[in-house]
């Protein structure tokens, strides 16, 4: 009975390693096609593996949906605390941030939010309620530096203004109001944060902001 217990643990690390590459090419094709029109039979053809395989560590597409969109949150929060502990300018933190979730959702932040809303709604109010959470906390932190540092006005109320940024940020992805056709994720979110950032900063703050965004352009040139 005992030599049993090494093959055990060993077929179920077999099944881990399985259902993280599982999740690892279903996030890559649901950024890149869309929660909806990726189907379990793509994920398994891309794969190399039959679809019973994908069903025997997620049971429906949901499941998978869910933990697709876990693994974008975990992996883009973790990035943003990083992105945290450099302690940069307030401003240049918000930038690189923004920088930083655009390029790990394939520059298309708002499609994928989009039709987790549509398709999937619990899915999507859970995750939304994470989302909150990690930016009221970010943002709050974020206006108490800026204050300090004097770029950003004492005045404001930071409660209100980081309510303020997610409605703004959570905004942005709706594509009925900023189709991506009309409108370039990361331009529109430069726009908003150059909008944001002017709203609440002292003159110093503009001064450094112009200054960032003079320096970016002039990377974006080079």
């Amino acid at each position: 009975m005992f030599l049993k217990f090494p093959v055990y643990f060993w077929h179920m690390r077999i099944m881990e390693e399985t259902n993280c590459q599982i999740i690892r090419k279903a996030t890559e094709l649901f950024l890149s096609r869309g929660f909806k029109s990726v189907t379990m039979d793509d994920i398994a053809n891309e794969m190399g593996m039959s679809k019973k395989t994908i069903y025997q560590n997620f049971s429906t597409k949901t499941d998978l949906v869910s933990a697709s969109a876990d693994a974008i949150f975990n992996h883009i929060k973790c990035g943003i605390d990083a992105i945290r502990t450099k302690k940069l300018n307030p401003i240049e933190e918000l930038y690189t941030i923004n920088d930083y979730v655009l390029k790990n959702l394939n520059n298309e932040a708002a499609a994928p939010e989009y039709q987790l809303i549509k398709y999937y709604p619990k899915i999507h109010a859970r995750l939304n309620k994470m989302k909150y959470d990690t930016i009221e906390d970010c943002i709050y932190v974020n206006l108490n530096r800026g204050i300090e540092l004097g770029l950003y006005r004492p005045q404001i109320d930071i409660s209100m203004i980081s309510r303020f940024y997610f409605i703004g940020v959570s905004g942005l992805r709706n594509i009925d109001v900023f189709p991506n056709t009309q409108f370039q994720p990361k331009l529109l979110t430069n726009y908003y944060l150059d909008y944001h950032v002017r709203g609440i900063s002292t003159a110093k703050g503009i001064t450094y902001l112009e200054k960032l965004e003079n320096k970016r352009n002039q990377n974006i040139k080079s």
